[in-house]
Formats: C-alpha cells, structure tokens, sequence
C-alpha cells in the first residue's frame, strides 16, 4: 500500500527535519532541573521543567567534565545545546553542552523556606527524637502497595528477622492527595500496638517527593505517639519528613535495616553472653567450693573433739619426749656412776689387799713408811681375809 512507512523511517525523517532546523542546532534554554542522574560512564541525565512544560535533557561526559558545580533538582539553570531526536526511541531531547546557574527553582526555594520555619518552631529539635526500639516485634509501614519501596521492606525485614511482623497502610505517594493519605496512614497506625513505623516511598525529582514535605504530613509526624523512621527516596534525597521523624534512613531498604534487628546477630550475642554467664557461674561456684574447704578445714581445726584428740597427742608426744628425755639422764648418770665405780674400785685399798697387798696402821694412822714406827710399837695388819696383830721387833731400810 502506497504512503506506508516503517517507524524507522518515520522517525529518521524527523531527526532530519531537526537537524534542518537553523534554531534548534543552537538553542539556549533556562528552566528548573529536576529529576538529576549521574551515571557510572559520566554522562548525566535531567529534565529540564519551568511552571507548565518540561523537556528530557542529557549532557554527555566529555563535556560534563567542564562544569564548576554540582548539578541537583531545584537548581534554575541556562543550558546550551541542541534539540534532537534519538531515532532507536523517537524521542526528542536536549543535548547539553554547558550550564550556567541562574539561582534556586521555585521548589528548592520554598522547601529551604519550610525547613527554616519548621526548624524556628523547635519541630526538628534532636531533644523531641524518640530512640527506635531496638528489638522491634511490630513494625508499621506507610508507602504505595505496589513499587521497589515495599518490596525492599519486606525482603530486607523478613531476611533479618523471620518472625517480623509488618502491617502495610497502602497510601498515595505522590500527587496532589498524597499528604492526606500519609497523614491518614500515620493516624491509623498509631492506633495498634507497633513498635515503630516507617514512611517513605523510592526515588523521584522534588515534585514526586513534594508530599513529604508538606505541613500535614510533618505535624501528623511530629504528633505520632510512635517512633518513626522517614526513608524517602535516595541518599541524596532530602524532605522535611526527614528531619521531623526520629530517624532518617537514606533508602527504604536501610529503614528496614535499622527498625529490625538480625535475629543472627541477636542469638549470637545471646549464646556469647550464655557462654560468659557460664564461665562466671563456673568460676564463682569453683571460688565457692575452695572457699567452703577452707571453712570445713577452719571447722574441723577447731572442732573440740579434734581440739582435744590435737591436745592429746600433744601431751602423749611431751610424755614420749619427757620419758626420753629422764632416760637419756638416768643413762647419763648410770654412765658417770659406773665411771666412778671403777676409778673408786681403781683407788680401793681393799682391791688392791685382794691382790696380795696389805694394810699397815699404827694408833689409827697408815704407816707408810719406816719412820712411822719404832721397835716395839704394836702393829695392825689388814689383809683381804682379815687383820694380824704385830710387835716391831726391829726395823732395817734403805741407805738415805
């Protein structure tokens, strides 16, 4: 059939009609940036929006290296580049060549506005925030039913801990009755027994995320009897909710992470405090049981039948000692007597008389010696079977 083109066709011919155009090879174009991605090769990737339009912009690498700032949503900007057409797709967009900053977007504004105001009301003060419990049972969740946010909790949650439960208040996240439906969320949960709660939803420009910063949402927040956790978003992204909850998680998937705890990590704390308790109770009893010893020893040391049995056999020892003691010096003194005996034996005049030796005396006196007597003195002689009775009939001696 005549006039049938391919879509490749068709969009080739518009890329050509874009080329062609004088303008659009060299258009500058200012507006609010939003929506801002940089990619791992370098290439960043925005859309470019002001109060009724918007349009697809990237800005590749070898020229992205030239810019003096970080580009982020809010930012109002003046771009050059051309207008064209990327066939594979059909889609037009805006290849940026440079940047120029022109201010803060009209959102960016009146969120610094916001968070001024609400940090003057004392709203974000660090002494209102709740600690989240740290073994939470119950936990709430206020995000779209659908979407990567809830899927993350769950997952996250459940690998964590299995026995976790999570009560889901299916709200809108984005839109015009978005704060609304987070407010109702946060008022219904409020009403179980939870222990904690999270709000947030996953990435998106300012304006997908403009409901948590909303006056609605953050005095709902700020009036929960319940600690909550905000994770709006990506790290990078920032809303008033997250300054008025408890806690902000950079990501849905790390506000799962901080309301529940690792069951691993918690049973391996309780079997290292079970092993520790153990070792204590070991030694305190072991401490115990040498102390108990001691004090059946003490016990026994001072028992009086074992006092008296001690006293007992120290007297028999003294008595044992003392018997010794008297025989060691009656045998000392059988020992000298004897010694005596003999040296008295030795100097005995009777003993020597039983060898054949004789005793002399004279009026009761020894004579010793010739002089002792004159002829005719009586005389009595002692020998060892009895005594003689003498006259001195003459004496006779030796020449002096």
């Amino acid at each position: 059939m005549a006039g049938v083109y391919t879509v490749t066709q068709i969009n080739s011919y518009i890329k050509n009609m874009f080329q062609q155009d004088f303008v659009l090879k060299s258009v500058q174009v200012k507006g609010e940036i939003s929506n801002c991605k940089y990619h791992s090769s370098g290439h960043i990737y925005f859309t470019l929006k002001d109060e009724t339009g918007a349009i697809a912009c990237i800005m590749f690498a070898s020229n992205a290296k030239s810019l003096k700032f970080t580009l982020k949503d809010g930012l109002a900007v003046n771009v050059h580049g051309r207008v064209d057409v990327y066939e594979r797709d059909g889609k037009y967009q805006l290849y940026v060549t440079s940047i120029e900053e022109d201010g803060i977007g009209d959102l960016n504004k009146k969120f610094l506005e916001l968070k001024k105001y609400y940090e003057e009301m004392g709203y974000f003060d660090p002494m209102y925030k709740r600690p989240i419990p740290s073994f939470a049972k119950r936990i709430g969740v206020v995000t779209a039913r659908t979407g990567a946010a809830i899927r993350d909790i769950i997952n996250i949650s459940k690998r964590r801990n299995p026995y976790i439960d999570i009560i889901l208040y299916p709200a809108l996240v984005q839109g015009e009755n978005a704060k609304y439906s987070i407010v109702k969320g946060i008022k219904t949960l409020n009403k179980l027994d939870l222990d904690c709660i999270i709000i947030g939803r996953g990435g998106g420009s300012i304006e997908d995320l403009w409901a948590f910063n909303e006056a609605e949402v953050i005095e709902a927040i700020i009036a929960s009897k319940i600690p909550i956790i905000s994770a709006v978003g990506h790290e990078i992204d920032f809303t008033l909710s997250d300054f008025a909850a408890d806690l902000r998680a950079p990501t849905p998937s790390a506000a799962a992470e901080l309301a529940v705890s690792d069951i691993t990590v918690i049973e391996n704390t309780i079997d290292n405090l079970k092993r520790r308790l153990d070792l204590s109770m070991s030694r305190k009893i072991a401490s115990y049981r040498d102390l108990i010893s001691k004090y059946e020893l003490r016990l026994k040391f001072l028992d009086p039948i074992n006092v008296a049995n001690k006293n007992r056999e120290d007297l028999i020892r003294l008595e044992e000692q003392l018997e010794d003691a008297f025989s060691n010096i009656l045998q000392n003194k059988k020992n000298k007597l004897e010694l005596l005996i003999t040296r008295l034996e030795g100097a005995s005049p009777l003993k020597k008389l039983s060898s054949g030796y004789s005793y002399v005396e004279h009026n009761g006196k020894n004579v010793s010696s010739i002089k002792d007597v004159n002829t005719g003195d009586s005389l009595n002689i002692y020998l060892k079977d009895g005594k003689l009775e003498a006259i001195v009939g003459g004496k006779s001696g030796k020449e002096d």
